[in-house]
C-alpha cells in the first residue's frame, strides 16, 4: 500500500501592498489579507477551525491585544479560538508553525494564519528603539545596541575572519531591488546598481559602520495571510502546497554566550529542514531568506550549504542566487525592497512560496518549481524556522 501523506498544506494566500500605508491602520491590514486568503480558498470564515496571528509590536501600535482583530473580516469569525504569536522578526512564521501544531494535533483541519505589522506610523528612531527590544537586555552592553549595530558587528567580525564582505554585501543589495522590480507588492520599486549599494554617498549613507542605508532592510507596514488544512481538507483543493519540514531552532538570546558569527541556530534549522523533506540543497528551486541586513543573507547562503563557511560570495560570483541561476533567492525582492514589516515577515515568504509552487507567482517566476525553502529569523539568530515546501498536483 502508499504510504499515507500526513502533510500539512497551503491551500490559500492573501498579501497586501507592502510600504508606508499612512491610509490603513493594523486592523485594516489585517482584515484585507484574511479577506484575500478565504477568497483564494474559495471557503468562509464558518469553516475556519482556529487563526493564530503573528504580530510583534513592541509599542508599535497601542494594540496590545490583536488577536480578535482578525473576526473583524467576517462576522461568521466569531468565537472562532484566535491566538498572538509573538518571536521577535520570526513571530510570522511562529504562527505558521502554531497553525501546523493545531492540525497535527487533531484539534483543527482548516487553519487562518496572519502575520501583520504598523511601522511606518512611528519615527526611525522609535522604530529603531522598538526592535532594539528583541536583543538581551540583562546585559548592558547588548542592551545598549540596537540592531543595525548587532550586524555592523558581525560584518566587522566576518571581515577580520574571513575577509571583506562589504562588495558581496553589496551585489545582494543590488540583487534583490532588481527582483523587487518585478513584485508589484513590494515596497521599493527602485533599481541600484552594485556601485550605487557599494559607495557610501548621501544617497547610501553609514548606518552603523560598515553598514551602509543599502545594507539594511525597510520599515514596513503590511499583511499577509495563508490557510493551512489537514491532509484530508487538503485533497478538496485543486491548488495545494505541502509542508513537507518544518523545524524551528531556538539560540541562547546572549550573543556574549555564543558565536554569532556561526549562525548555529540557521544551520540547524536548515539542516534539519533538509534532513526531514528527505531533500538535499541540489533539490531546492527557489528560496526566501531573511535578509534583514545584506550581511544576513550572505551568512544564510553558508548556513545553505551553497558555500563553505567564509565564502558565501561564491553564491554571487557563480550566479547561483540569481533570478536566473540554479538556486535564486529572494525573487521576492527579500525583506531589503520587498519590506520588512515584522509580524507579516514570515507569512509573507510562506505566501509567495505557495504564489510561486502553485504556478502563480507574485513577480520573479522560476518556471517548473517544485521546491522551495523558507527561512524566517528572530533576533541575532536565536528564533530559526525553516521550511520546506513542495507543490502537490490536484
Amino acid at each position: 500500500m502508499p504510504q499515507q501523506d500526513t502533510s500539512v498544506s497551503i491551500i490559500a494566500s492573501g498579501h497586501t501592498r507592502f510600504g508606508r500605508l499612512a491610509d490603513s491602520n493594523l486592523e485594516d491590514l489585517i482584515v484585507d489579507a484574511t479577506r484575500q486568503a478565504l477568497d483564494d480558498a474559495g471557503v468562509g470564515a464558518r469553516d475556519i477551525d482556529q487563526i493564530f496571528l503573528g504580530h510583534f509590536n513592541s509599542g508599535l501600535v497601542p494594540d496590545g491585544f490583536p488577536s480578535s482583530l482578525v473576526h473583524q473580516a467576517d462576522p461568521d469569525f466569531r468565537f472562532t479560538p484566535a491566538t498572538r504569536c509573538e518571536n521577535a522578526c520570526a513571530s510570522g512564521a511562529s504562527a505558521v508553525f502554531a497553525g501546523i501544531n493545531a492540525i497535527r494535533s487533531g484539534e483543527a483541519d482548516l487553519v487562518l494564519v496572519v502575520g501583520a505589522e504598523k511601522m511606518t506610523a512611528n519615527s526611525t528612531p522609535e522604530v529603531t528603539r522598538a526592535l532594539a527590544g528583541a536583543g538581551y537586555q540583562n546585559d548592558a552592553d547588548e542592551a545598549a545596541l540596537s540592531f543595525p549595530q548587532v550586524f555592523a558587528q558581525a560584518a566587522r567580525a566576518y571581515q577580520k575572519r574571513h575577509g571583506d564582505p562589504l562588495p558581496a554585501m553589496a551585489r545582494i543589495a543590488e540583487k534583490n531591488h532588481r527582483n523587487a522590480l518585478a513584485n508589484p507588492l513590494a515596497q521599493m520599486h527602485r533599481a541600484m546598481s552594485f556601485e550605487d549599494c557599494n559607495t557610501v554617498s548621501d544617497r547610501n549613507p553609514l548606518i552603523a559602520d560598515p553598514l551602509r542605508l543599502t545594507d539594511c532592510s525597510l520599515i514596513t507596514d503590511g499583511a499577509a495571510a495563508i490557510i493551512l488544512a489537514s491532509p484530508r481538507r487538503a485533497a478538496e483543493f485543486r491548488r495545494r502546497v505541502a509542508i513537507r519540514a518544518a523545524v524551528q531552532v531556538s539560540d541562547l538570546l546572549p550573543m556574549k554566550s555564543r558565536d554569532f558569527l556561526a549562525f548555529e541556530g540557521p544551520r540547524r534549522a536548515i539542516a534539519g529542514a533538509y534532513e526531514r523533506a528527505g531533500i538535499t540543497l541540489g533539490d531546492l528551486h527557489f528560496a526566501e531568506v531573511h535578509d534583514c541586513f545584506t550581511i544576513a543573507e550572505l551568512l544564510i547562503y553558508e548556513a545553505m550549504g551553497l558555500a563553505p563557511a567564509g565564502q558565501g560570495q561564491r553564491a554571487l560570483h557563480d550566479g547561483t542566487v540569481y533570478a536566473d541561476g540554479a538556486l535564486p533567492v529572494n525573487l521576492s525582492g527579500g525583506l531589503k525592497a520587498k519590506g520588512h514589516p515584522v509580524g507579516a515577515t514570515g507569512v509573507s515568504m510562506h505566501a509567495l512560496a505557495f504564489r510561486q509552487l502553485t504556478g502563480r507567482p507574485v513577480g520573479e517566476a522560476r518556471g517548473g518549481a517544485g521546491l522551495g525553502l523558507v527561512f524566517n529569523m528572530g533576533g541575532a539568530a536565536v528564533a530559526n524556522f525553516a521550511s520546506v515546501l513542495e507543490a502537490r498536483e490536484a
